[in-house]
């Protein structure tokens, strides 16, 4: 039976005929319930402009059904791409040398599929997700479903990327557990599979052999890249948040900026959605893939976002091997063997029969081994390293955003990250009545101060908690298990009573660095440096804590003002480092430094579309930042949002790096065959479309809090510079007696399918800076509604 759509009726999608009976038990209920509500077992998917799906069913099943439909409508080649991965085919599938994307980072398909059957444990998936609410589950039953009855329902008409592709096939349970999985150890294990698969015992030396010469010191400068290139460190996951209680308010509600600075592809994308149950829930914004619940958005009395925080996810154990058997290792002095399990791949072989690759991956009672080379952490006849991660297993996440969808004050929403479900993210909120919070209460291992110092490791080890943030603690002693806080939810993690949390009347913000820089007037006390420290290394910080209270000097704050502060796109580095640099171009030794001089004179130090110049800035100060001595003024603890500042041109040889910089920005914006006065919208495009998209914002190492960038990062080439993360879901909400008045852009639209009138839509919207009022209530959606209202029915 096909059921002819009208404007005036709903289009309902018939099921396959072996669930008619059950489909015309549910159609019937639904007719009973009146216009505009689902009956029994059915969801109603409403769009709205730029193609927001309004979903709105009477149970969590149902509701995740037809998020699941509505998202694969949108995005389905992208889900079954993830299913490849989470079902370990990548290399039969797309080649083993072939790279995918396993969470943060791209990988030959060969590691990802040995990671994932290493790691991918189901049975204790299904014990974790069994402890779980009914409703948890609930959701994920119905996404599966959902999910399944999209591809019965569509096979034929798929995008053209999936259509027809063998690799395209039906979720399972198991499945949908292991996308979760890998989100929640995104910034831990799966960060580092390549070094579990790499980590394999010494082999033996022969008696005869010379004594194996002393290892190289480790240079803790490439040992942090090592970890940036990873993503653990300066990960490209950022945000910022903003915000604002009553007493800095124009309206006396609270005001809340999300500005998360997240992937354009891959399924860390976000897609705007609005998810109603009559009577139990109704909230909206944006969740992340397969994710059947709202991440950053709001309800009626409370708005919310998140920054990825400081927190450490893991901590590394050094073993001390037994000698002569480097796959034993002593704690308190009794030997313990470690485990070694087998996993291997069926791939096609060159003669197109099938061939069994094997590998061998080991364990300690801290977690897998792993190295990491250029840290230093390998596995010799002395030592090896083990990696404990706290996400592993984390089934907790749906729980927390179910509570913080029916919050009612941001009191509601501090108590609802009590089960620590939070992975790795900040929380900061404001409500109606005015209160804004800050809060990092996310996974981190209950490891305190007196711990860190009774743990240390060799020197060296040690060494890399100040220069890389790896915290290694001594794996030959039980008493440096994690603590166990019989407040605690979860063992070994800090409870939320020993997480920092803030609730102000006047701001809180935060931009990935500490807690610390939550508010100038802020303190926290009996904090683990697990969770963070006085350190700070993002620009974006100093340019919040500089532009916030400037925003607030010229008033009461109002969204129009928060939008317009965002897209300011103020270089912040640029004003602590041009003048200095100006001042000393009358000494520039070169046509090219003369001309970049020339180029810097004339730029106004914003990151606008029409602004000219500041793609100079952007390739002279790739290089430039890490020249040792740069700054005239060096980072001061006591001011650290005035330091580092200036050049030290004073010093003839960083005067001489910095001219070279100079040099070698000019050249290669030359020989990439932009000019030196070239706007930058001209020059900055995104990386997901060809089309000529110009993109105003700014890279991580200016501190432009509109951020925009690559994940892998690279110099101008003649493409430009090409984005693909930063600024991707941008929103302020506030309140009135209604209810949430909220502004948005998805930077990208909601579509992954080229051919979809949603591929790039907003990006238009986010060039131009408009934003969308987003429609919450009835009337509103009724206005924005495009096309016919989808109906459909869970078997």
């Amino acid at each position: 039976m096909t059921v002819t759509p009208s404007r005036s009726s709903p289009r309902a999608i018939p099921l396959p005929a072996s669930a008619a009976a059950l489909a015309l038990a549910a159609l019937l209920a639904g007719c009973a319930s009146g216009p505009g509500m689902p009956g029994e077992r059915s969801v109603t998917v409403t769009r709205t402009t730029y193609g927001i799906p309004h979903v709105t069913a009477r149970d969590p099943e149902s509701l995740a059904y037809g998020v699941a439909y509505a998202y694969a409508q949108d995005n389905v080649c992208m889900t079954a791409d993830s299913l490849v991965t989470a079902r370990g085919e990548r290399s039969a599938t797309f080649g083993p040398k072939t790279t995918g994307l396993l969470g943060r980072r791209y990988l030959p398909n060969q590691q990802i599929d040995l990671f994932v059957a290493a790691h991918m444990n189901d049975a204790a998936l299904e014990g974790a997700w069994a402890q779980t609410s009914a409703e948890t589950q609930a959701l994920a039953r119905g996404y599966v479903a959902g999910y399944n009855r999209f591809l019965a329902d569509n096979a034929a008409t798929l995008p053209e990327a999936c259509r027809g592709k063998p690799w395209v096939q039906p979720m399972t349970l198991p499945q949908y557990r292991r996308l979760a999985e890998v989100v929640a150890v995104q910034a831990g294990i799966a960060a580092l599979a390549d070094g579990m698969l790499g980590a394999q015992p010494p082999r033996p030396t022969p008696k005869t052999a010379q004594a194996p010469a002393a290892a190289a010191p480790v240079d803790l400068a490439d040992a942090a890249q090592a970890l940036r290139d990873v993503g653990l460190l300066d990960s490209p996951l950022g945000s910022n948040a903003w915000a604002f209680g009553k007493d800095v308010t124009a309206n006396g509600s609270g005001m809340l900026l999300g500005n998360p600075h997240f992937p354009w592809s891959g399924p860390n994308r976000f897609y705007e959605m609005h998810l109603t149950i009559p009577g139990q829930m109704d909230v909206m914004g944006v969740g992340i893939g397969t994710y059947p619940m709202v991440s950053i958005g709001f309800n009626k009395d409370v708005a919310w976002s998140h920054t990825v925080s400081t927190g450490k996810r893991f901590t590394l154990y050094e073993l001390t091997l037994v000698d002569g058997d480097p796959t034993s290792y002593l704690v308190d002095g009794q030997p313990e063997k470690m485990s070694a399990r087998q996993v291997s791949l069926t791939l096609p072989g060159a003669d197109g029969k099938p061939q069994t690759v094997q590998h061998t991956v080991w364990s300690s009672r801290w977690g897998p081994l792993v190295i990491i080379p250029r840290a230093g952490l390998t596995w010799n006849a002395k030592t090896a390293y083990a990696l404990r991660d706290a996400n592993t297993g984390n089934t907790r996440m749906m729980d927390t955003a179910l509570a913080f969808a029916r919050a009612r004050s941001v009191q509601d929403l501090h108590r609802a990250q009590k089960n620590l479900g939070m992975p790795w993210v900040n929380t900061l909120a404001a409500d109606r009545q005015g209160t804004a919070m800050y809060a990092d209460v996310s996974v981190v291992p209950d490891v305190d101060a007196a711990q860190l110092t009774r743990c240390t490791p060799s020197q060296a080890a040690a060494a890399l908690r100040a220069a890389a943030g790896l915290v290694v603690l001594n794996g030959a002693r039980a008493d440096c298990a994690w603590q166990q806080d019989p407040r605690s939810p979860v063992p070994g993690l800090i409870p939320i009573e020993r997480m920092p949390v803030a609730f102000r009347s006047d701001w809180v913000h935060n931009s990935n660095d500490s807690f610390y820089y939550t508010h100038p007037g802020q303190t926290f006390d009996g904090i683990s440096p697990m969770v963070g420290d006085t350190s700070l290394s993002r620009p974006r910080t100093r340019a919040g804590l500089t532009e916030i209270p400037e925003m607030l000097g010229r008033g009461k704050v109002t969204p129009t003002a928060i939008q317009s502060q965002l897209f300011q796109n103020r270089n912040f580095m640029a004003s602590v480092i041009v003048p200095d640099l100006l001042r000393a171009c009358t000494q520039a030794p070169t046509p090219e430094s003369r001309d970049g001089c020339a180029a810097l004179k004339g730029w106004d130090r914003h990151n606008h579309i029409e602004s000219r110049g500041a793609h100079v800035f952007r390739e002279f100060w790739r290089t430039a930042r890490n020249i040792p001595g740069i700054y005239r003024v060096p980072f001061d603890p006591q001011q650290p949002v005035a330091t580092p500042a200036g050049l030290n041109m004073a010093d003839a040889a960083t005067a001489a790096k910095v001219w070279a910089a100079l040099d070698s920005a000019v050249k290669a914006i030359r020989g990439s065959g932009f000019a030196l006065d070239a706007t930058l919208g001209s020059v900055q495009r995104p990386d997901i479309t060809e089309e000529a998209i110009a993109l105003h914002g700014g890279e991580e190492f200016e501190g432009v809090l509109n951020n925009l960038g690559r994940q892998e990062p690279a110099p101008i080439t003649a493409r430009g510079l090409r984005i693909d993360y930063g600024t991707s879901y941008v929103q302020t909400v506030t309140f009135d007696s209604n209810g949430p008045v909220a502004q948005a852009i998805l930077t990208y639209g909601q579509s992954t399918n080229p051919a979809s009138p949603h591929a790039n839509d907003q990006l238009r919207e986010f060039s131009a800076r408009r934003w969308h009022s987003l429609p919450f209530h009835p009337a509103d959606i009724a206005r924005q509604r495009v096309g016919d209202t989808l109906t459909l029915v869970r078997p």
